[in-house]
């Protein structure tokens, strides 16, 4: 597809994208940070909107981003169930995952292959991410010589907070023998997704994996190695940007965390829960979704292609067909 028609397809889309939903007949409502969750009994409907968030505020909406969310993160559930089972019982519609109703466990696993992001931050105020001290003389993007596990509690709104190891046990946030279990899940999910990615030139840099127990069972839950979870870069260009100095080709949002910083310093990364959202630019949210349909081809192997329509609407229809509606 040529850029120009793309970039107008994208464009045709800003008023069509899914900022919201109110299908209340589903069941008990939710709304996270980026899908509309509907409970009723042992079954949850998860609705992957547009909306698009960095700094743990809701900034804007990116077209087609919720159904390529969702997309790969059923693709990413599909491939690695032999490996941890997960939630997802059907999926009705690309932008709708319905997924087994958990108890969730009070705490997101972020794993980490390389140092950037939070973490980077932190490390150069010579902090600790989540009880972990990194040693001296690291720099940006270098990778580590492990696979460290930095969680984190869930919040709600407002930001997460990294917690160490040893709290979460003392403090009985989480049993012992489920917590183990759940750091070798996160260790597995994500040393196959970077053995993965790197066969189709991505670096899977750092993701988080949300997990919840079902009848007795661990499930990994959530969404899985999508671009709003993980951070990849181009691994073919990754040596050589390095040693330059430079920054990785990035094809997650972090670059809209950069465009951010960059164009309203006074407000970004420490805006305030009240604060209300400046302008995004059309060009920024139109480099966001050709890089979101970018990696999707990287991460599946599938082109994606963009169709203008009512998602709302595709979403209504697909959820009676399956006698949700």
């Amino acid at each position: 597809m040529e850029s120009e028609n793309l970039n107008e397809i994208i464009k045709q889309q800003f008023e069509k994208t899914l900022d919201s939903t109110n299908f209340l007949s589903l069941g008990e409502f939710y709304q996270g940070k980026v899908r509309d969750n509907y409970i009723k009994d042992d079954i949850r409907i998860i609705i992957a909107t547009d909306r698009l968030s960095a700094f743990d505020r809701v900034i804007t909406t990116i077209p087609f981003k919720g159904q390529m969310l969702n997309q790969i993160s059923s693709f990413w559930f599909e491939k690695t169930k032999h490996l941890v089972k997960n939630h997802i019982i059907s999926i009705p519609d690309p932008n709708v995952a319905v997924v087994h109703q958990c108890e969730m466990i009070p705490v997101e696993m972020i794993v980490r292959a390389y140092i950037t992001g939070s973490a980077w931050r932190a490390y150069t105020k010579g902090e600790a991410t989540s009880g972990i001290i990194l040693p001296k003389g690291l720099h940006k993007n270098q990778r580590l010589d492990d696979i460290i596990l930095t969680p984190s509690t869930k919040a709600e709104s407002g930001h997460d907070i990294y917690i160490s190891r040893e709290k979460i046990l003392k403090d009985k946030m989480v049993d012992k023998e489920i917590y183990e279990q759940i750091e070798e899940a996160s260790y597995k999910l994500f040393k196959f997704a970077q053995d993965y990615c790197y066969k189709n030139d991505l670096i899977l840099v750092d993701t988080k994996y949300e997990f919840g127990m079902k009848d007795g069972e661990l499930l990994v839950t959530d969404e899985i190695h999508t671009q709003d979870s993980s951070r990849f870069w181009i691994s073919e260009s990754y040596n050589e940007r390095f040693t330059k100095g430079e920054e990785p080709e990035i094809l997650d949002k972090e670059i809209f965390r950069g465009w951010l910083m960059d164009t309203y310093p006074n407000i970004f990364p420490n805006i305030a829960p009240s604060q209300e959202i400046p302008p995004i630019s059309s060009e920024i949210k139109i480099e966001l979704a050709k890089r979101y349909m970018k990696s999707y081809q990287k991460i599946t192997g599938f082109k994606f292609k963009p169709e203008v329509s009512d998602v709302k609407e595709r979403i209504a229809n697909n959820l009676k067909k399956a006698n949700y509606l």
